[in-house]
């Protein structure tokens, strides 16, 4: 049985072996690879990531990745990179 911290450090490996983690083949895959109870139908009718797995993977990752807005996806922390987890 997979649990929330499986799903959330195959999303780190991913990022740590990819350099990027795009949302919607993050969201695809987790449906695939560990089942629905890790993702949900959004307002807008879209497959989106469960919150305990952002919660999770939030708190596995630290300060070691962000969020990148406009892109919809997840990388490495780098020097470029403003003060918290979400970039613009």
């Amino acid at each position: 049985m997979k649990s929330t911290k499986d799903v959330a450090q195959w999303m780190l490996n991913e990022i740590q072996q990819n350099a990027y983690l795009e949302q919607g083949v993050a969201v695809y895959t987790i449906h695939e690879k560990f089942g629905d109870e890790f993702v949900y139908t959004n307002n807008n009718g879209n497959l989106a990531i469960a919150n305990k797995v952002l919660t999770a993977f939030n708190k596995l990752s630290g300060d070691s990745v962000v969020w990148l807005r406009r892109d919809k996806a997840w990388v490495p922390r780098q020097e470029h990179h403003y003060p918290g987890r979400q970039q613009d």
